[in-house]
């Protein structure tokens, strides 16, 4: 099927297509592929190492550690000429990274295991500041302590899913240990780019040839290249849309070695692996967005602070334009010079608990000035929503700002009924322009 919509030229990026290219699984019923929401899976650096050495990919010996005692026991018992201590967080740019505790980098060496404990006390329980962090920083859990090994030789090898190729493909550069954007911009004579066979994977010569055009000599082609093999195997096996080495490097003992790997997964495709999925680390991620997974909605946090009015909360129920009309009514906000706090889509099953739910988790933003209702409804009348937004207002934590509700579709006229009977202060408008005009003129007041 998947080759089909390939020859027509279909872009893949977006459409999760991984799923659709494994070994002639069987087709389950409908019911059975249907997956909750999971935000974009993020490893740290030792899981993504974890399962690498599940599949034969040459990787650092390494422990984890959560404490400075289990830190001074792994860097014993690697028994290695230099250790490497790296924090362990969800962004990169670690090595030029600042503690709270005021050590400078997150990526420390050492040839005496003795020095680890003194710089595991100064990472553990602090936050990490980054280019690629908040102002904030992150807080440092975890901490890898791993076998350092001297590079040679640095190149950059990826598999991932390729929008003009129509399906996989590997992406190779000799020059690595660099963003791999750098080098196409300056030398992009220096890319390669192979096409995969979706039915047999990449052959031998393919693997070969990419293993000579990034430098490779001598014996080190026939390794990089069984490498590249297995690193398509964990792609098959783990539902990856990319899998990226970066660098995909030579040591001085002419072993090639993954030194570190960035790997993306296809969301729709983790109820096949809960082992996978019981890495994910929410500490790092928004509480709020967490919360609305678990109740089955579609949220995602927004800073809110563009505009000079104060900031609208944005909260879009849809079910036949879907996120589409979400979108729009984010821009009209902006249009009418405020700025949305969020999206927000409860989706065409809305039931009256998750409309309640929705609310709960809105009002715990404390930047929030209104709340914007707009509702087509659909399979999720307007009915079902307005008394959701009852059950809410009455039951839940008590909302002092300003609602703004507009209503269309479904059993409107029953939804508006509703709103009325139930007494509250709330805000009808039918036209959506004049709601976010009115949510705009609220949230200044």
């Amino acid at each position: 099927m998947l080759r089909n919509v390939m020859r027509r030229g279909a872009p893949l990026v977006g459409i999760n297509p991984t799923p659709f290219i494994h070994r002639k699984l069987p087709l389950l019923p409908l019911k059975a592929v249907v997956a909750s929401q999971v935000r974009y899976l993020n490893l740290h650096e030792y899981q993504s190492k974890q399962l690498m050495a599940k599949h034969n990919i040459n990787v650092q010996r390494f422990a984890i550690a959560e404490t400075v005692e289990q830190a001074e026991n792994a860097a014993r018992g690697l028994k290695a000429d230099e250790i490497v201590i790296k924090a362990q967080i969800h962004a990169g740019g670690r090595g030029k990274g600042e503690f709270s505790s005021g050590l400078k980098s997150g990526v420390h060496l050492t040839r005496d295991p003795k020095k680890v404990p003194e710089l595991v006390k100064q990472m553990l329980g602090y936050k990490l500041k980054t280019n690629q962090t908040t102002e904030d920083g992150v807080l440092v859990n975890k901490v890898m302590i791993a076998q350092a090994l001297d590079i040679a030789k640095e190149t950059y090898f990826a598999i991932l899913m390729d929008r003009d190729s129509g399906g996989p493909v590997m992406v190779g550069s000799p020059d690595g240990g660099v963003d791999i954007e750098h080098v196409a911009a300056t030398n992009p004579s220096h890319i390669f780019k192979t096409n995969i066979d979706i039915d047999s994977g990449p052959t031998k010569t393919q693997t070969l040839d990419m293993a000579m055009k990034l430098g490779f000599q001598g014996k080190a082609v026939e390794e990089a290249s069984e490498q590249m093999q297995n690193l398509y195997e964990l792609f098959l096996d783990v539902d990856a849309t990319q899998v990226e080495i970066n660098p995909f490097g030579l040591t001085p003992q002419n072993q090639v070695v993954c030194f570190d790997a960035k790997i993306a997964f296809d969301d729709n495709a983790l109820f096949k692996h809960p082992d996978i999925l019981s890495m994910r680390d929410t500490t790092e991620e928004d509480p709020r967005e967490v919360e609305a997974e678990d109740c089955g909605l579609n949220y995602v946090g927004m800073d809110g602070n563009i505009g000079c009015l104060g900031t609208i909360n944005l909260f879009v129920l849809t079910q036949v334009n879907g996120a589409g009309l979400a979108l729009a009514t984010m821009d009209i906000i902006k249009l009418h010079g405020a700025s949305p706090a969020n999206f927000l889509d409860v989706g065409g099953g809305a039931t009256t608990k998750q409309v309640s739910q929705a609310f709960k988790i809105l009002t715990e933003d404390q930047n929030v000035k209104t709340i914007l209702v707009n509702i087509f409804g659909g399979i999720a009348s307007c009915r079902t929503i307005a008394e959701g937004i009852v059950d809410a207002l009455q039951n839940g934590p008590k909302i002092k700002i300003p609602i703004v509700v507009r209503l269309q579709g479904n059993q409107v006229e029953e939804g508006k009924e509703c709103l009325r009977r139930s007494g509250m202060n709330l805000t009808l408008r039918d036209d959506l322009d004049e709601a976010a005009i009115e949510s705009v003129h609220l949230a200044a007041s």
